[in-house]
Order: structure tokens, then C-alpha cells, then sequence
């Protein structure tokens, strides 16, 4: 009697099979908007104001309404400039404020601004709106926020590792897999390959079986091991 004996499937570590071999696997969850369950978006309890946060957040909209009132664009902008770099816990107030003022397109403009943040700020702000129930601004800061070169990636997830921040490191790399192609995100291994690409393979996989096995095919093209 034969007994057959199934040869077990060799999961991640497969050789260089074709990447798209995942065939019913959607890509899941969502991209552009992940959902509560993955551990990359969950924030940290919500920051407290610091003591002048309600007076200069009053100020700011009430100066931004006279100076389109006056069609003051220019000083407008720099206002915005200005506050994009304030402590992140003054942001969903920010938010609440001037959208009660009806500047919803200078909210728009102060998140784009906010995008070219220094990695570390940039999570920080984003977990704050998110804390504060305003995950899509929070999700949408870190989208455009992973819009920079990729050599500026792999440094500012290297900075993140080496301070033992993860969890900001996941934030990063979770929205930065999702947003730009597989050979994009391969490039910005070259910093420290032996380091980061374990990084964003595991950002990678909690995306999707698919967009793993793309990323793999990317980084092994590049001249990566993966």
C-alpha cells in the first residue's frame, strides 16, 4: 500500500518562483485607508495641549480669515508653513477650527505642508489626528508624507530603528509600501540593505501576499537578497 506524502509548501522562502504567484490572494484590507486591526495604525493615547495651544490656535484661524479676506495669500501660506511645524498635539484642534471657519482648503494646504516634516514628527502628527478621531487627515499626512525620495526613507527608518522606535517605524514603512511602486521602495535598501530589507518585506506582508512577492522580485532585480 502507497501512501502518498504531500510535499509541504515552501512559504516565503520559496526560490525566485515568479512573484505574482499568489493568484486568488486580493490585494486586502483596503490600501488606501487601513483598517484599525493592523498594528502599523494604531496610535498612542492622545497627546494633552500644551498650555498656549487654544490662544494660538484662535489667533492663527482668525489671522488666516483676515488675510484671505484681504486676498493676503502670500502671508497666508507662510502662516500655514509656520504651523505645520507646531507640536503635533495642537493638530486636530487645528483641524476642528478651521473647518468650524470654513478654510477647509487651508486645512488641505497646512496637511501638504506638514508632509515634508522630518519622519519622526510627521508619525507624531499623524498618530495625533488619528488619536483624535481624524484618521483620514492621519492617513492621508503619512501618504503624502512618504512622497520623497527614497534614500530619505531608508535614512529616516534607520534614525526611527536605532532610537528603538518600531512602531513608528512600521507607521512609516506601512504607508510607504502602500503608496509607491515595488521598485521605488527597493531603492531605499541602499542605505543599509542588511538592515531595512527585513523592514520592508514585513511592511510589505501585511499589505499583501502580493505586494510581498512584488517587492521580492524588486529588491532581487535591483541586486538585493530577499
Amino acid at each position: 500500500m502507497e501512501v502518498e506524502e504531500t510535499p509541504e509548501a515552501v512559504p516565503v522562502a520559496a526560490p525566485a518562483v515568479a512573484a505574482p504567484a499568489a493568484p486568488s490572494r486580493r490585494t486586502p484590507r483596503g490600501a488606501r485607508f487601513a483598517g484599525a486591526a493592523e498594528e502599523p495604525e494604531q496610535p498612542r493615547s492622545q497627546q494633552p495641549l500644551d498650555e498656549g495651544a487654544g490662544r494660538a490656535v484662535a489667533e492663527t484661524v482668525e489671522t488666516l480669515i483676515r488675510l484671505r479676506r484681504e486676498g493676503r495669500s502670500g502671508e497666508a501660506h507662510g502662516m500655514l508653513v509656520e504651523a505645520a511645524y507646531w507640536p503635533p498635539a495642537r493638530f486636530p484642534l487645528l483641524a476642528a477650527e478651521l473647518h468650524r471657519a470654513g478654510l477647509d482648503a487651508d486645512w488641505a494646504a497646512l496637511l501638504w505642508e506638514a508632509a515634508s516634516l522630518p519622519a519622526a514628527r510627521l508619525v507624531a502628527a499623524a498618530d495625533a489626528l488619528v488619536a483624535a478621531g481624524r484618521t483620514r487627515d492621519g492617513h492621508q499626512m503619512l501618504r503624502q508624507g512618504v512622497v520623497r525620495p527614497a534614500p530619505e526613507i531608508g535614512e529616516a527608518v534607520l534614525a526611527l530603528t536605532g532610537e528603538g522606535r518600531r512602531r513608528e517605524v512600521r507607521a512609516l514603512l506601512d504607508a510607504y509600501v502602500r503608496m509607491r511602486t515595488p521598485e521605488e521602495a527597493a531603492r531605499s535598501v541602499e542605505g543599509d540593505p542588511q538592515r531595512l530589507v527585513p523592514l520592508l518585506l514585513e511592511a510589505a506582508r501585511g499589505v499583501s501576499e502580493e505586494r510581498h512577492w512584488d517587492l521580492v522580485h524588486a529588491l532581487r532585480v535591483a541586486g538585493f537578497t530577499a
